[in-house]
C-alpha cells in the first residue's frame, strides 16, 4: 500500500521521533546507571550494616572517642538563640547541623547539639559569662558509613529545626537526585524490556513476583503496625 507524499511525511516524522526517544532512553539509562553506581553500593553496604549491628568488624559505638573542653568566648552576638549559637560555632570552629533540645535550661544557659556524620558536639554555653562546655563524640569510619545511610540533618520532630549547613543541603539534594534516578531507571528498563518481544513473558513473571513480594511485605507491615 502506498501513500501520497503528503500523507507519508507525518508517519515518517512520528517514527523518527519515536526512534529518537528510544535512543535517548537507552543512552540516559547507561549514564544515569553509572551516576547511581556508587550510591547504590553505598546504600546497599550501609543497609547491611544496619541490618546486622552485631557484626564485630563493623562495631563503632563501643569504639567512640569522647572528649570535653571548656572555652572562654567573647560576648555572643545576635538577638536570637540561633544567631548566638552560630556566633559561638564560628568562634570555636565547630561545623555541622544545629539540633535543638525540647526546651532550654531554666538557668539561662544556651544548650544545643551540633551534628555531622561521625561527630556530635553537645554545647552548653552561658552568654553572661561567655564560657562554653563542648562535649564531643567522634565515631570511626564504620560509624560514619552507618550515619550516612540515614543522615538528613532534619530530626523527625520539632518545628524549630531546619537545615543550616551547606553540606547537608548538598547531600539532601544528591539523595533527591538518586531517588529520581532510580525511578527513571525502572521506567526506562520497562521500556527497553517491552521492546524485546522474546523477553516479555519472562519480564511479566519477574514483574509479577516483585509486585506480589512488595504487596505481601506491605500487608505484613500494616498488620504489624495496626493489628
Amino acid at each position: 500500500m502506498s501513500f501520497p507524499p503528503d500523507a507519508e511525511a507525518p508517519i515518517v516524522r512520528q517514527r523518527s521521533t519515536v526512534d529518537a526517544v528510544l535512543v535517548w532512553n537507552r543512552r540516559l539509562h547507561y549514564y544515569v546507571g553509572l551516576y547511581l553506581l556508587f550510591f547504590s553500593w553505598l546504600f546497599a553496604f550501609t543497609g547491611l550494616l544496619l541490618n546486622h549491628p552485631r557484626w564485630q568488624f563493623a562495631e563503632f559505638w563501643p569504639n567512640r572517642v569522647q572528649s570535653s573542653t571548656e572555652r572562654q568566648l567573647r560576648p555572643f552576638e545576635g538577638q536570637t538563640d540561633l544567631a548566638r549559637a552560630r556566633d559561638m560555632m564560628a568562634q570555636t570552629g565547630v561545623a555541622g547541623e544545629i539540633q535543638w533540645p525540647a526546651r532550654q535550661p531554666a538557668d539561662g544557659t544556651l544548650a544545643f547539639q551540633v551534628s555531622r556524620p561521625g561527630r556530635t558536639v553537645d554545647v552548653t554555653a552561658d552568654p553572661r559569662s561567655g564560657r562554653a562546655t563542648l562535649r564531643q563524640t567522634d565515631l570511626n569510619a564504620w560509624g560514619v558509613l552507618h550515619v550516612l545511610h540515614t543522615f538528613t540533618g532534619m530530626p523527625s520532630s520539632g518545628a524549630q529545626h531546619q537545615r543550616d549547613w551547606i553540606l547537608t543541603t548538598v547531600w539532601a539534594l544528591t539523595m533527591d537526585a538518586v531517588a529520581a534516578g532510580l525511578v527513571f531507571m525502572v521506567l526506562s528498563s520497562g521500556i527497553m524490556w517491552y521492546r524485546l518481544k522474546g523477553k516479555r513473558a519472562a519480564g511479566v513473571v519477574a514483574l509479577t513476583l516483585g509486585l506480589v513480594s512488595c504487596g505481601a511485605f506491605l500487608a505484613a507491615l500494616r498488620w504489624a503496625v495496626f493489628g
